[in-house]
């Protein structure tokens, strides 16, 4: 017989994946990033290099270039091909709400939350490469407010 409480957390937690995010939920780093991501995705598709569109939006070419590659991060350190919503779409995947999280909780000094976003996702000796990664985006966007 199954345990009501864990069966009542499941499908809590089954419901609550379910549920559509926007990248609106996400803060501003994070929200840049995922455009920045879905930009990058489209030109390697069609085989053109992202980085004067990316500089153009980003305004900033520390930031391009960090945005950059914090996306070659993730795509060494990600455990599947990563799934990305189409450029004008206000959803998030749930690969693009796993990084707008791992991003909001390094911008707010959070370690403890960027490791429980992919806790049982990224295996621990990649993650080091992904808070570098992303602290580097995060000062390049510092700086280019400044």
């Amino acid at each position: 017989m199954a345990n009501p409480a864990r069966t009542g957390s499941t499908a809590h937690l089954i419901q609550k994946l379910a549920e559509p995010r926007r990248i609106d939920d996400l803060d501003s780093i994070a929200a840049r990033f995922v455009y920045s991501l879905r930009l990058i995705a489209l030109h390697e598709r069609a085989r053109r290099d992202p980085t004067p569109e990316l500089a153009v939006r980003l305004g900033s070419v520390e930031v391009t270039a960090k945005a950059l590659m914090l996306s070659q991060t993730i795509g060494a350190t990600w455990p599947e091909t990563i799934h990305i919503s189409r450029f004008c779409c206000s959803l998030l995947t749930h690969d693009e709400h796993t990084i707008g999280t791992m991003i909001d909780s390094a911008a707010y000094c959070d370690r403890a939350g960027f490791e429980d976003s992919i806790q049982g996702f990224i295996r621990p000796e990649r993650r080091h490469r992904l808070w570098d990664a992303v602290l580097a985006l995060i000062a390049a966007e510092a700086r280019a407010l400044g």
